[in-house]
């Protein structure tokens, strides 16, 4: 099975190289015939191929592009072209006119395509990320939302109904995230160096959108 694989493998590439000769030989002929000669003529198919591969590495590497695929075309057709005039179609002895117009225009023409692949490029808008939605908060509290960068606080759980609704709990600070801590203390120092004074419990609460328990645990840790 390997051996099929590399005999096939091997077959195309000459296949390729076969294909590829007889391209650049005939639109060294069709260059030829229309006044360009010497290394002028061998130019010519190189500059086929080249703007040819450029483009179809275009449609693969970014997919699709009216860019990509209109210069892929306009190579493709000038190489198709030159395979058929030479074949007889043409009196490459006594070349019309057109020919030798469409052969004096083509570095202008592939320069032009060359640049345009190469430095350009399809800008496609990126589709915005649905937005997180707020956390609900007490009723007391401001309708702020937390920032995203941030986690969630964790409320502590309900009492059990065999509780006492006046007693108060055992421990009644909550946990604070280290990286919520962190955030008021930035809050807290620009609040200081815009008006000279310390934040308070209202102004903390408000800018950190939670509720009045958790806002009093981060007071105590900044003071």
């Amino acid at each position: 099975m390997a051996a099929r694989h590399g005999l096939r493998v091997d077959a195309v590439l000459v296949q390729a190289v076969i294909a590829g000769a007889l391209s650049f030989a005939h639109l060294h002929d069709l260059a030829a015939a229309a006044g360009q000669d010497g290394w002028k003529a061998w130019a010519y198919p190189i500059s086929v191929d080249l703007l040819l591969v450029a483009a179809w590495r275009r449609l693969r590497s970014e997919g699709p592009s009216r860019l990509a695929w209109c210069w892929f075309l306009i190579a493709l057709v000038a190489s198709l072209g030159a395979n058929i005039a030479t074949a007889g179609f043409l009196d490459l002895a006594d070349p019309p006119a057109l020919l030798r117009l469409g052969i004096a225009g083509w570095p202008a023409l592939a320069f032009l395509g060359g640049t345009l692949l190469a430095h350009s490029a399809d800008h496609h808008t990126p589709t915005a990320p649905a937005p997180t939605p707020a956390p609900e908060t007490d009723s007391a509290t401001d309708h702020e939302p937390v920032p995203e960068s941030l986690p969630v606080p964790v409320l502590e759980p309900e009492p059990s109904p065999a509780a006492s609704v006046d007693a108060p709990p055992a421990d009644s600070t909550p946990a604070v995230p280290p990286v919520l801590v962190d955030h008021a203390r930035k809050v807290a120092a620009e609040y200081r160096d815009r008006t000279g004074g310390p934040i308070d419990t209202d102004t903390l609460r408000a800018r950190l959108g939670v509720p009045p328990h958790l806002a009093d645990a981060i007071a105590a840790q900044l003071a």
